[in-house]
């Protein structure tokens, strides 16, 4: 485990976990997104690969990943850009979220390689499945990467503990079943499972897939270790997509009061 994961996991912080995509609406953009996250208490980021044909990706983020291929982003790039934030001062870890089709295109050692050189903490693959998992557990922990594990509500029990024991990083709960997206409401018995999670967890877990709002965080406060704020974060991004890209000073402070707002007092 590297420094950046021990300070995540130590935190007394209820932690926050925000995703947003890489090249949306330019790279220069991204950095400067990331980098106002931080500062507004993020404690990991989410960094998405722009893919054409995305499973768990609702409709916000696939215009947010058609945006991202517009600026030619590409899983390499999008690596290469995780050392760029890190001269530029991010500290916390940086999670690729990414489909496994890619990492077979770049080839999963040379991903790894060069995901270790360029300061990338873990990966998030939601299109693999844990029964085959295995070999790629083996090489993320080769190069000092944790393979962040998602469960959802209808995991089975057995499973659950399973995954929850060997979880690295931290260990993402899927609030909702479907892809991405705001939601007004959540399914029912979603606290027992964030416990029943919790139990046997060696890490932080977080719950994501719709929380939008400074109320839906709250309610999780006490089930759960933290948050993942996706969908609502890349919707701002979008309605700032113009000013991001002429007036970016003025539009990263408009994107900075939104997180401020987003947030609750404790998680800052």
């Amino acid at each position: 485990m590297n420094k950046r994961w021990e300070v995540f996991q130590h935190s007394s912080d209820y932690r926050f976990t925000p995703y947003i995509m890489a090249g949306d609406p330019c790279e220069e953009a991204t950095i400067e997104l990331s980098l106002a996250l931080e500062e507004c208490g993020a404690h990991a980021l989410e960094l998405g690969v722009p893919y054409s044909d995305p499973l768990a990706d609702g409709p916000v983020i696939q215009r947010a990943g058609m945006r991202g291929l517009a600026q030619n982003m590409n899983l390499e790039k999008t690596v290469k850009l995780v050392s760029k934030l890190r001269e530029r001062g991010l500290k916390i870890p940086v999670i690729i979220f990414t489909y496994y089709n890619l990492l077979l295109q770049l080839g999963e050692n040379r991903f790894l390689k060069l995901a270790e050189n360029s300061g990338v903490d873990g990966v998030l693959v939601p299109d693999l499945p844990y029964e085959e998992s295995g070999y790629l557990q083996k090489i993320c922990s080769e190069h000092n990467l944790a393979l962040i594990s998602l469960v959802s509500p209808t995991t089975r029990e057995e499973k659950l503990a399973r995954l929850s024991r060997e979880a690295e990083g931290f260990l993402y709960c899927i609030s909702s079943l479907g892809v991405t997206g705001v939601r007004s409401e959540f399914r029912a018995g979603l606290d027992e499972f964030l416990k029943a999670a919790k139990r046997n967890s060696r890490v932080p877990v977080l719950v994501g897939f719709g929380l939008s709002t400074r109320e839906q965080i709250q309610q999780f406060d006490g089930s759960s270790d933290g948050f993942i704020v996706g969908s609502a974060i890349v919707k701002k991004i979008e309605e700032l997509e113009s000013d991001l890209l002429t007036n970016r000073e003025e539009a990263v402070k408009t994107f900075k009061s939104y997180i401020e707002s987003l947030l609750p007092v404790y998680s800052r």
